[in-house]
C-alpha cells in the first residue's frame, strides 16, 4: 500500500514538474558537454599530430585536409556529442510540454469565459439589469471587504483624487472617472491601429505598474474595451469606485488572426 502510494505520488510529481526537470537536465547536459569537449580537445590534437607525422613519414608533405582532420579527430568528441544531443532533446521536450499546457490553459480559459458570458446574459434576461447590478455591487462589496483599503497601499496618480479599486489586480489607486474613460478611449484607438492591446497597456494609460498577468491578458479588435464603474464605501469610510470590465480581458488576445 505504502509503496504503491509512493510510486503514484512520484509519477504525479514528475508529471507536474516535468518542464522544470527537463530544463534542468538540459542545462546540466550542456555544461557537461562543454567539460567533455574541453577534455577531448588535447586527445584530438594529439591524434592530429600523429596523423600529420605519419603522413609526412609516408612522403606526403602537404598538411591534413579538413576531411582528413575530421576523420582522425572525431572519436574523442563522441561523449560530448552524445550529451549535447541528450541536452537538446531535454530542452525541446520541456518546450513541447509547456506548449501543450499553454494550449490546454487557453482552451480552459476560453470555455470559462464563454460560460461566464452566457451565465451573465441569462441572469440579466431572468432577473433584469437592475437586480443583476445589485448582485454585482454586492460582489464588489465582498472584494473590498476581503481586501480593505486600510491594509493596502494606495497608489497616487497625478491628476487623480478619487479612490478607485481595480477588480482584476486588487489594487487601490487615486484617479478619476474622466481619466479612466480617457484611458479606455486611448486603448480602443490603439486596437484600431495595432489590432490588439494588453491589460498592461491599459495600466500604462492609468499610470499603474505592470502586473505579471497584464501581458498575458488583453483585448483585440473584435472586443471593444468597456469598463463598469461601481460606487462603494471603503472600510475607511471614503467613497470608492470599483473598476471592472464589461468584456473581460482574454488569454491569447493577440493570436486571433
Amino acid at each position: 500500500m505504502n509503496t504503491s502510494k509512493i510510486i503514484k505520488n512520484s509519477k504525479l510529481f514528475l508529471s507536474k514538474h516535468s518542464p522544470e526537470i527537463l530544463t534542468g537536465m538540459g542545462i546540466a547536459g550542456m555544461i557537461t558537454t562543454t567539460v567533455l569537449a574541453v577534455k577531448a580537445t588535447p586527445k584530438a590534437l594529439d591524434l592530429l599530430a600523429r596523423a600529420e607525422d605519419e603522413k609526412f613519414d609516408n612522403g606526403h608533405g602537404d598538411p591534413l585536409t579538413v576531411i582528413e582532420k575530421v576523420k582522425v579527430a572525431w572519436k574523442p568528441y563522441i561523449p560530448a556529442a552524445t550529451t549535447c544531443i541528450f541536452s537538446v532533446a531535454c530542452l525541446i521536450g520541456a518546450s513541447s510540454v509547456n506548449a501543450r499546457r499553454n494550449a490546454a490553459l487557453a482552451t480552459a480559459y476560453k470555455l470559462s469565459e464563454t460560460a461566464l458570458t452566457e451565465y451573465k446574459e441569462k441572469v440579466i434576461e431572468t432577473i433584469g439589469e437592475k437586480k443583476e447590478k445589485v448582485i454585482r455591487d454586492k460582489i464588489n462589496d465582498d472584494k473590498l471587504a476581503n481586501n480593505p483599503v486600510s491594509k493596502s497601499e494606495v497608489i497616487v496618480i497625478k491628476n487623480g483624487d478619487t479612490l478607485c479599486y481595480d477588480a482584476i489586480s486588487g489594487r487601490y489607486f487615486k484617479s478619476s472617472v474622466d481619466k479612466i474613460d480617457k484611458a479606455v478611449i486611448n486603448i480602443n484607438k490603439l486596437m484600431i491601429n495595432e489590432m490588439y492591446a494588453s491589460l498592461n497597456d491599459f495600466y500604462d494609460e492609468l499610470g499603474l505598474d505592470h502586473t505579471l498577468i497584464g501581458s498575458e491578458l488583453g483585448w483585440n479588435i473584435d472586443d471593444k474595451l468597456e469598463v463598469e464603474f461601481g460606487s462603494h464605501i471603503a472600510d475607511d469610510g471614503n467613497p470608492c469606485i470599483v473598476v471592472n470590465f464589461s468584456v473581460a480581458p482574454r488569454y491569447g488576445y493577440s493570436k486571433f488572426l
